[in-house]
């Protein structure tokens, strides 16, 4: 029994259609870091239409997916309108559920585990305790250790969070996403 393919599950996911790409390099020519990238978002279609499990497990251990800042440029430039940034936020929650992570992805891993623990602990993001978390993450104390002080007597770093309201059912949606995500293992 075959399994579906990464192209299928991305469009149960996120009801993303990489088949309506006909390749015409928009979103590559349009996107801001694609100079860093190793598949261009057009190679990242072509790679998902070709439905082969190599090219899958290629594009799973990518940098590119960890590289996509999401500005979605690509979605403005696409004649069809494809979703790439939402594409690549799956793709890039599946390398991770999988442990198929490239290995120079380390630090964004490690921004983007802090960044969503933020957001779960206290409802928006703490910024104190992002950086902290990350620091921790890394254990790249030292980086960036002279600016701290300056932001901190500026008022940009606030040693206490800042709560919101509601922040149980910022937790239920946490929870129910791990339980989705856990569900599809």
């Amino acid at each position: 029994m075959k399994t579906a393919s990464l192209s299928s599950e991305v469009h149960d996911e996120t009801g993303v259609l990489a088949i309506k790409c006909y390749q015409c390099g928009k979103c590559s020519a349009g996107c801001p870091v694609v100079d860093e990238m190793d598949y261009t978002p057009s190679m990242v279609m072509r790679m998902l239409q070709t439905g082969d499990d190599t090219e899958a497990g290629k594009l799973l251990r990518s940098m590119s997916i960890w590289l996509c800042v999401t500005c979605e440029m690509c979605v403005t430039r696409c004649p069809m309108e494809i979703d790439i940034p939402k594409m690549m936020d799956f793709l890039r929650q599946k390398s991770l559920s999988e442990n198929k992570t490239h290995h120079k992805a380390r630090k964004i891993i490690a921004f983007h585990k802090s960044f969503l623990d933020s957001i779960n602990f206290t409802g928006r993001l703490y910024e104190m305790g992002l950086i902290v978390d990350y620091k921790m993450r890394t254990g790249d104390m030292m980086q960036d250790v002279t600016i701290a002080p300056k932001m901190f007597f500026k008022g940009k770093l606030n040693p206490i969070p800042e709560l919101i309201r509601g922040r149980k059912k910022m937790s239920e949606i946490f929870n129910k996403t791990k339980k989705k995500k856990e569900g599809l293992k």
